[in-house]
């Protein structure tokens, strides 16, 4: 099934209603979930869906929201990023990763 959503908080609820409960966060290398302790690589995780969003009134305000699920680590959580000007600096093995949605 695929999901569309007006707003960054509707895709956020939704996708924590569906299960993606872990907050995670990109730390360049890797993804972190500091609840948990863990930090995945690239290799160690798959984007299950994601979706961008553009602010109405300001085009740098540009995010991506990425379900992220680790069946090694028992992690399934929500990335959100900034893309575009304000992107954060990651190695290029996390963007190739992210790039392909």
């Amino acid at each position: 099934m695929r999901y569309a959503y007006s707003t960054l908080s509707e895709a956020v609820n939704d996708l924590q209603r569906r299960g993606y409960t872990d907050d995670l966060m990109l730390n360049g290398h890797c993804v972190v979930c500091d609840a948990r302790g863990v930090s995945l690589d690239p290799a160690e995780f798959e984007i299950d869906e994601f979706h961008r969003f553009e602010g109405n009134s300001d085009t740098d305000d540009q995010s991506v929201v990425y379900a992220i699920s680790s069946k090694s680590d028992d992690i399934k959580g929500i990335l959100v990023n900034a893309y575009g000007p304000d992107a954060s600096s990651m190695t290029q093995e996390m963007v190739r990763k992210l790039a392909t949605h």
